[in-house]
């Protein structure tokens, strides 16, 4: 009788391998898939093929093209950029001579400072100041020498040196702010150049994404696994049932009737003992199911194991059947 084979389980590295090659795969496929060309008013993104890698991997390239009238602001873009950083190289000359002076916010810079700003500012508006007070005098009568005149001179005198005394006092911030301004703007005029001939890098639309789920090799390997071990297991089971029928029959009787004449519903069931097919069927006389061969069949292949009852009907000796079939399967 033929026993089912056990099926071979998968081998871990030959799946990994075949899993790793679909992993790879649709990789490529799903590259392949978001190398999406990208056209816009301002220019387009192309992709293309440039050869593959040492693995037979496809490489791709990127290439960002602008417009006719976008490449045209850029050209100019990068001429002013180039002006402008051959400026400030050429200004930056200047840096070493405004470096070199001495620059200091002491309590006498700062006051020298505020001194300078009285006589470029303050004084020029006392005297605009004066000259109108002696005319408002002159107007009203009062003349030079006189008492009043004295007077009104006194009050013009003391309001003079207020000012000039309250510039001092208040005048230490804006002598400051003054002063680093004038130190500064040179210098913020020359980095200014210099930072606009930095280079900008191109910016670059986002690909749009599609995804691809990989196949699942492993998981299909051992599926098929799982699904052969049940075929297996379900053959065994009807294996050992019909084995076990047999057994049965050749324990209980050496002889046993077994001709086709006998039986109905006659059905195969895919096995065979020494060579001969084993079937299942209904007995005529109703007596019930039965498994075992056909003897008329093992008759053609050993004639020795079967024989002609008086009633006219063919027995089979079972226990010479299942010696010869184990001596086989042995």
């Amino acid at each position: 009788m033929g026993k089912p084979s056990t099926p071979q389980a998968p081998d871990p590295v030959a799946t990994a391998n075949a899993q790793t090659a679909s992993n790879k795969e649709t990789a490529i496929a799903q590259t392949g898939l978001n190398a999406i060309n990208q056209n816009t008013p301002q220019g387009s993104l192309t992709y293309s093929q440039n050869g593959t890698w040492a693995d037979g991997t496809p490489k791709f390239t990127a290439t960002t093209t602008l417009s006719p009238e976008q490449q045209k602001l850029y050209n100019t873009g990068i001429g002013t950029q180039q002006n402008l950083a051959t400026l400030g190289q050429q200004q930056s000359d200047r840096l070493g001579g405004l470096l070199d002076k001495p620059f200091s916010l002491s309590n006498d810079a700062t006051e020298a400072r505020t001194i300078e700003l009285a006589n470029k500012r303050l004084e020029p508006m006392l005297a605009q100041q004066r000259e109108a007070q002696e005319a408002s005098l002159a107007n009203r009568g009062i003349r030079l020498g006189s008492d009043n005149y004295n007077t009104a001179q006194t009050q013009i005198s003391n309001n003079e040196n207020d000012a000039r005394n309250q510039l001092i006092l208040n005048g230490h911030s804006q002598a400051v702010q003054d002063a680093l301004t004038e130190r500064n703007q040179p210098l913020n005029e020359i980095i200014g150049l210099a930072s606009g001939s930095q280079v900008q890098s191109p910016q670059f639309g986002s690909t749009p994404q599609t995804g691809m789920a990989g196949t699942d090799v492993a998981g299909i390997t051992q599926g098929a696994y799982n699904g052969q071990m049940n075929a297996y297991n379900q053959q065994m089971g009807q294996y050992n049932s019909t084995m076990g029928g047999l057994f049965g029959l050749g324990a209980n009787a050496l002889m046993a009737f077994s001709d086709r004449d006998l039986k109905t519903n006659i059905r195969s069931t895919g096995e065979k003992i020494a060579g001969v097919p084993v079937k299942e069927w209904d007995w005529k006389d109703g007596s019930g199911h039965d498994v075992g061969v056909i003897a008329q069949e093992l008759e053609r292949k050993h004639p020795k194991l079967v024989e002609m009852d008086p009633s006219g009907y063919r027995k089979v000796n079972y226990g010479g059947l299942m010696k010869l079939g184990r001596r086989r399967a042995s």
